[in-house]
């Protein structure tokens, strides 16, 4: 018997092919440091039955519910051709009947809107979950009892995981690699498909906002500046002055180019290099700190407690690769 991860993806008539392959492109591309495979994807179908993609071709699955039955995950895709559930709509009985023969524990997970499905099963009510912020108002009103952020690019609820538009279904399977295997695999997994290792769930879908004009500077090479030189003290004035802005140009042009402020990224690269160091590092805590520039090891206790829920030693306990001091 395989000891592979075994996951489902659940292809629904009008699916999105793109968001069909994202699953199979990343999790497909994880390995271990032996270049062992992690996971087993397998694209289904409800009933078995190939489904027309909403890009006009059909779709022929490998198998039909009973991959949903055996899955440690389910991630589902969105659909693009069931209205319905955009109004609360029941799922088709085939649909349902598929959901219901998931084994309890099962992990699931959604991209996009693939959150209507999980939410019209019911298995969305009570929980935090996004999906694209163009549709957040609509979903709202189909699912009230559904805790919708739209401002996030995915949420993670522990056994049932949901993300926003497309690139953040690339960003909350990387994550999951992370969460199941540690930062190296999922860097490993990212090089492989030629995208960023890391997107925080927490950061800011880009909603509305305007293209910034192409004639005007722009953050980017201040932002790859800091993130060498995350050890230093970095003010925002110092970071304006890399940019060659002032204060008030830099941060709105940074906020318009990343959805959030300065401080606020500034914070998040900085936990994202303790979280590095404590998965692949023995450093101690207070040294990873320095290193990640966040000051001392009660600082970073505090951050990690109040960002993830954890404290460094638990973090690196949960993910740690003993290796030796780096």
């Amino acid at each position: 018997m395989s000891t592979l991860h075994r996951i489902a993806v659940l292809a629904l008539p009008g699916v999105p092919p793109f968001d069909l392959g994202i699953p199979s492109r990343v999790f497909g591309s994880a390995e271990d440091a032996e270049g062992r495979p992690l996971y087993e994807v397998t694209v289904c179908t409800a009933d078995g039955a190939p489904v027309l993609s909403d890009a006009g071709f059909t779709v022929q699955p490998a198998a039909g519910p009973e991959a949903l039955a055996a899955a440690d995950t389910v991630i589902v895709p969105p659909t693009h051709a069931m209205p319905e559930l955009s109004r609360g709509g029941p799922l088709p009985p085939e649909v349902r009947a598929a959901i219901a023969g998931i084994r309890p524990g099962t992990r699931l997970v959604s991209i996009c809107s693939g959150s209507y499905v999980l939410a019209a099963a019911g298995l969305l009510d009570g929980r935090p979950a996004t999906t694209h912020w163009n549709l957040a108002p609509e979903f709202r009103r189909a699912y009230p009892e559904v805790k919708v952020d739209d401002e996030v690019l995915f949420v993670d609820d522990g056994d049932v995981l949901t993300s926003a538009g497309v690139a953040a279904g690339v960003d909350l399977c990387l994550h999951m690699i992370r969460r199941d295997h540690g930062a190296a695999a999922a860097n490993r997994a990212a090089r492989m498909c030629v995208v960023p290792p890391w997107r925080d769930g927490g950061q800011a879908q880009f909603i509305d906002r305007p293209v910034p004009e192409p004639t005007l500077a722009g953050t980017s090479a201040t932002r790859a500046w800091a993130l060498e030189h995350l050890a230093e003290p970095l003010t925002l004035g110092r970071l304006a002055e890399h940019a060659r802005m002032s204060l008030r140009s830099f941060t709105r042009r940074f906020r318009e180019e990343v959805g959030m402020t300065p401080v606020q990224w500034l914070t998040a690269q900085r936990l994202e290099l303790a979280k590095q160091l404590l998965e692949t590092t023995d450093l101690p805590i207070d040294l990873v700190a320095h290193r990640a520039g966040i000051g001392s090891g009660n600082s970073l206790r505090a951050h990690m407690r109040t960002t993830f829920g954890i404290s460094p030693a638990a973090y690196r306990r949960a993910f740690g690769t003993g290796a030796a001091p780096g």
